[in-house]
């Protein structure tokens, strides 16, 4: 394990046999294709791979955390009928193949044969009622938007193995002191869920800067790079322009940005 990733640090200071140093690292973050400054943040995608992986974070992370977070919450409750079954069928976006997860969302998103847009010309909203991977205004977030389905099952199996490990003893204590609902999730159940909080925000983080084979299927990272993320455009400079240098850059500083969640995770578990 340690040599390929030895030697792809090494392909990154070289271009064409010759050593550059930091050449490649200054060519490929001054690149449109990694930051686009002249489009973002007010024109529409492409906005750059990097800024791409930061707006899927700023979207999907909090959207998984607190909807998995609310799902686990209500499906706790003892009067929901059937919660194992509705827990199931939230986690199935989980067991299914990111390929298959790809092709789900191209689908779902599709003028004509898709749920989002069909649901859009319901409310007269015509402007979205589009194959939403096709146009680059909306192609990125497709993609974001069908991530979250697929990754909520996660977070809130996470929430509900916390919530079940939480004594009953601590909420009976609360509602004799005479606490609302409000404030027994404030002062007791977040507190208490906050090292399970710590591993759903890291390892969101980690699938959101590795993110590749659910946006190589639904949009392959168009159209005209509107939807391109990291780990795509390090395939793309390796596969297509055959620029092995460039690839390994983009890996060296996706391998270094996925490495700040996972010491902040190994820090707080300690």
């Amino acid at each position: 394990m340690i040599y390929p990733v030895l030697k792809t640090v090494y392909l990154s200071f070289f271009l064409d046999g010759k050593f550059v140093g930091l050449e490649n690292y200054k060519n490929v973050l001054l690149s449109s294709d990694i930051i686009n400054l002249d489009r973002f943040p007010t024109k529409s995608p492409p906005w750059g791979a990097l800024i791409h992986n930061i707006v899927w974070i700023a979207i999907h992370l909090p959207a998984t955390v607190f909807l998995g977070l609310g799902i686990a919450l209500l499906l706790r409750r003892k009067e929901v009928k059937g919660s194992s079954v509705v827990k199931s069928i939230i986690f199935l976006g989980m067991v299914i193949p990111m390929i298959v997860g790809g092709l789900i969302i191209r689908f779902l998103f599709e003028e004509g044969a898709g749920v989002i847009p069909a649901i859009f010309r319901l409310l007269g909203i015509e402007r979205l009622a589009i194959t939403w991977t096709a146009y680059p205004e909306t192609a990125l977030f497709a993609a974001i938007l069908g991530s979250i389905w697929i990754w909520t099952g996660f977070s809130m199996l996470m929430y509900s193995a916390g919530l079940a490990s939480i004594p009953k003893d601590y909420y009976e204590a609360a509602l004799i002191d005479g606490a609302n609902r409000f404030q027994i999730f404030k002062n007791v159940t977040w507190p208490l869920l906050k090292p399970i909080t710590v591993v759903v925000v890291a390892m969101t983080l980690l699938w959101d800067l590795k993110i590749f084979d659910v946006v190589y299927v639904a949009t392959g990272g168009g159209p005209g790079g509107a939807s391109m993320v990291l780990a795509l455009q390090m395939w793309d400079y390796f596969a297509r322009a055959l620029n092995y240098n460039y690839a390994a850059v983009v890996a060296v500083l996706l391998a270094t940005l996925t490495l700040i969640p996972a010491l902040w995770l190994i820090r707080r578990r300690e």
